[in-house]
């Protein structure tokens, strides 16, 4: 990844963080690697353990945002949570399990958030 796409990528996971908390998640890790997986944001809202992948854009060259979790994607952050869940998380209290995306444009100062529930 270039430079310039990690901050992009950097710059909406803060975003997305700022809006998740806004609207009642508690963030409860950022960037949880597990093998060759990733995923930019675990969170909790109210008994759901939620698995939020970030996806930033400034223009529409390669699709939108949420365009880019494609299927092989979908299948690696489900691997990668069930890792996290195997893994010493026991604190964590939930009922269950969901997988949202959010999509973020970035255009002339201005943030447009897209957050899919249950994408996938």
């Amino acid at each position: 990844m270039k430079k310039n796409n990690q901050t992009t990528g950097k710059r909406g996971e803060d975003i997305a963080s700022k809006y998740l908390e806004k609207n009642g998640f508690k963030i409860l890790r950022r960037n949880f690697r597990f093998d060759r997986g990733e995923i930019d944001i675990i969170a909790k809202e109210k008994k759901t353990l939620v698995f939020i992948e970030v996806k930033t854009r400034t223009n529409l060259e390669y699709g939108t945002p949420v365009e880019a979790v494609n299927k092989r994607k979908a299948a690696q952050i489900k691997k990668t949570a069930e890792g996290f869940l195997f893994s010493d998380n026991d604190e964590i209290e939930y009922d269950e399990v969901r997988f949202d995306i959010i999509g973020i444009m970035l255009h002339g100062g201005k943030e447009n958030i897209n957050h899919i529930r249950n994408a996938f």
